[in-house]
């Protein structure tokens, strides 16, 4: 475990004698550098370099419209700019600020191939290039050029690549570039925290044991699903209470790590979720029987950040593992569909979350009625940007300090002149899986392509078609 953790991690043992009981802990911080490193994302900063050299999610598709549409104001990674697709059906991702006296973009007029600047008429099209200078001569307008970044739709998100030309790197696909226009799903979730601190949660599976839990779970009733095999969604609910403090397993992978999630159901078998996190900042998080599903952290800046869940793949499985939805038990108010996939949030610390109190005490654990506003109000309610070096880690926290490290040693990595990471592989064939085990059945194995649940479900890559024939 220790020797996992990045140098410039501050680590101690701590010597425990309590009640005739004597033990070793080991805890393991941040330092406040290291917070820095980790959390500042602007153009110039080490992370920041990192993130811009993915291709990074922008907008929504469906935020755009059709071609000659208003702009759409877009912040990422500490940058204003303003988003359109031209009447061509070209997107372009420009600065905000027009260049000669710095009005908005975003009241600009989406004409002819072009944003053009309301105040004195200056229109500049996709790649920054100013096209039309009504007020001064043509040779003056060849000289001015914009901002812009490079744009690629796909899975109805609109993605853009903010790093060097000479370095910009393919574009991962996840399984979105095949994705028929009925099977596209996005959606993006604004957060006023920032985006490790967002992310951090969705790596913590020994959280759903606390936070999410309900009184009603104990009256659901036992379905015979609680042996080797999968589940039911329902009765994946009382893993969950039955155990609460999860033994975690992480493996390292060419995109990032998976770690394994394993609790003792109530007959005594061995149930796992499994968790993949690809570098930098997209998870998959545990699914019965598996999931291709993304959710992905983008910064806004160093103080917010957008919450994009999209899908990749069609994950319908024909023999409809796990039953009636996750969601189907459970006394939660979570839509799942908006329209244009902006969530309009309606749990916000202005209103505590919509807290009750008395439901707190009776009958769910947070007392705040929407399942995924009770995880934006853990994250949200540490503050803008956490102080890591206070907290106190334990052994349910190792996938947390495996992302950080990794997060951290890629920065380094990078400002060494070294490359980044998590660029060589098949990326459709990462998965997060859920299963009781048999005995002796590996968990890492689970939601692979030699996965029983993946090749009925039709999702095996060429690749290993091509070796098995």
């Amino acid at each position: 475990m220790l020797q996992e953790v990045s140098e410039t991690m501050f680590c101690r043992f701590k010597y425990l004698s309590r009640f005739g009981v004597v033990a070793w802990r080991w805890e393991i911080m941040l330092t406040h550098e290291d917070n820095e490193l980790l959390t500042r994302v602007g153009a110039g900063t080490p992370m920041g370099e990192l993130l811009r050299r993915y291709w990074t999610p922008a907008c929504l598709a469906s935020e755009l419209g059709a071609p000659g549409d208003a702009p759409v104001r877009v912040r990422l990674l500490g940058e204003n700019l303003v988003a359109f697709r031209d009447t061509s059906g070209e997107i372009g991702l420009v600065q905000e600020n027009c260049p000669h006296r710095g009005a908005s973009l975003f009241y600009g007029r989406n004409e002819d191939c072009a944003i053009r600047c309301p105040y004195h008429g200056w229109a500049f099209n996709a790649a920054g290039d100013c096209v039309d200078m009504p007020s001064e001569p043509r040779s003056f307008a060849d000289r001015i050029h914009i901002k812009a970044y490079p744009t690629h739709q796909s899975g109805g998100v609109v993605w853009t690549y903010m790093g060097p030309k000479e370095t910009m790197t393919p574009f991962r696909d996840f399984g979105t570039e095949t994705l028929s226009d009925a099977d596209v799903t996005a959606t993006k979730t604004f957060t006023p925290c920032n985006w490790v601190q967002a992310m951090e949660g969705n790596v913590d599976t020994a959280h759903i044991s606390h936070l999410h839990q309900f009184e009603a779970i104990d009256e659901i009733p036992d379905d015979g699903s609680d042996k080797p095999g999968y589940p039911s969604n329902a009765m994946s609910w009382k893993f969950w209470r039955h155990d609460r403090s999860p033994r975690l397993e992480v493996e390292d992978t060419w995109y990032g790590y998976k770690y394994a999630g394993i609790r003792e159901t109530p007959n005594g078998n061995t149930h796992v979720r499994v968790t993949a996190y690809i570098v930098p900042y997209s998870t998959l998080v545990a699914s019965i029987p598996f999931t291709t599903g993304h959710g992905m952290f983008v910064p806004v800046d160093d103080f917010t950040c957008m919450r994009y869940f999209f899908v990749t793949q069609d994950d319908q499985n024909p023999q409809k593992y796990g039953g009636e939805n996750l969601f189907a038990p459970a006394p939660y108010t979570t839509p799942m569909l908006w329209d244009n996939g902006v969530v309009n949030r309606t749990h916000t610390e202005e209103n505590h979350y919509l807290i009750d109190r008395a439901a707190q005490k009776s009958s769910m654990f947070s007392g705040v009625s929407d399942f995924v506003s009770q995880d934006l109000m853990v994250t949200e309610s540490m503050g803008a940007i956490y102080d890591r070096s206070q907290e106190h880690l334990g052994t349910t926290d190792i996938s947390i300090i495996r992302m950080r490290t990794i997060l951290i040693d890629a920065v380094n990595a990078l400002a060494a002149g070294g490359d980044v990471p998590a660029f060589e592989g098949e990326f459709t064939t990462i998965r997060a899986a859920e299963k009781i085990l048999e005995v002796d059945e590996d968990w890492r194995l689970l939601g692979t392509d030699i996965d029983p649940a993946v090749q009925e479900a039709g999702q095996v890559t060429s690749t290993l078609t091509a070796l098995a024939t």
